[in-house]
């Protein structure tokens, strides 16, 4: 896949000016001589569209505040200087504008390239392999090195009233794996996803029950508590056509870019050295 990003001409400037603290609103974020803060300035500081800057405290707030009044009175003072006239200057800008006129264009381009439903269900249909969904195992696990310490878990796990909840305790205690503090919860995994020996146990067991003999592998003896299993199944049209759409329209859109780039080399005097 082909990627083209803008560059970045001025680099964000933190300086440890002590400025006086701006009281902030939702509507209302203050200016800088005149020039006003926008919400645009704000997403530029935070450099991360997950942090909302509204929920943040009031001292993050003004930190973020006084990043963005300092960089607009240093730029103000960089304009003053004649920064415009330096020959680096002109020299970065000319390059930016090319790749930035390059971006637009692209973008421009992206507009064009349409996917019909038809498409959409025809790739669906071809690649209905692609989409299918192995079963799923939801389990918990105390993994002990010896073995009979492992049948002597079981047999209390056989006395116990709640069985999870005796399962959860012993794998505290005992489990030496790394989900032994977790209560041994594994999470949700594909049955090929552990080691075959572990996940043939698994996969036999019904959901809230646990393996009555313990099962060896090469890190040792799993007791295993089964709580939860999906069937395997076929992901439905309507669940991939959102990925299916964006494949089609990359191919497409790279496609129809490399086809224009050709064209143009066979017109151009290219020079290679």
């Amino acid at each position: 896949m082909i990627k083209f990003k803008t560059k970045k001409i001025v680099t964000s400037i933190i300086a440890t000016l002590a400025i006086s603290a701006i009281s902030l609103n939702a509507a209302d974020y203050g200016s800088v001589n005149g020039e006003e803060i926008t919400k645009e300035d704000i997403a530029i500081a935070l450099r991360n569209p997950n942090i909302d800057f509204e929920k943040l405290p009031k001292k993050s707030k003004n930190q973020v505040i006084d990043q963005i009044v300092e960089k607009k009175l240093l730029t103000e003072k960089a304009i003053k200087a004649g920064v415009s006239s330096d020959a680096k200057y002109k020299e970065t800008l000319a390059k930016f504008e090319k790749e930035l006129a390059l971006e637009i264009w692209m973008q421009n381009e992206a507009k064009k390239i349409k996917v019909s439903d038809k498409e959409l269900k025809d790739f669906y249909d071809k690649n209905k392999d692609k989409f299918n969904v192995p079963a799923t195992l939801e389990a918990r696990h105390i993994l002990i090195k010896d073995e009979k310490e492992a049948k002597d878990i079981i047999k209390t796990l056989d006395k116990a009233k709640d069985k999870k909840e005796e399962f959860i305790k012993l794998a505290k205690e005992k489990s030496v794996g790394p989900s032994g503090p977790k209560g041994g919860y594994l999470g949700k995994f594909s049955e090929n996803q552990m080691v075959a020996e572990f996940s043939k146990a698994a996969s036999a067991l019904k959901v809230g029950t646990y393996t009555k003999v313990p099962v060896k592998t090469q890190f040792g003896y799993h007791v295993i508590y089964l709580e939860g299993k999906e069937a395997p199944k076929t992901l439905t049209f309507d669940e991939v056509k959102g990925k299916i759409n964006q494949v089609i329209f990359q191919e497409k859109f790279q496609d129809e870019i490399r086809a224009q780039a050709e064209e143009l080399k066979t017109k151009a005097k290219i020079i290679i050295k």
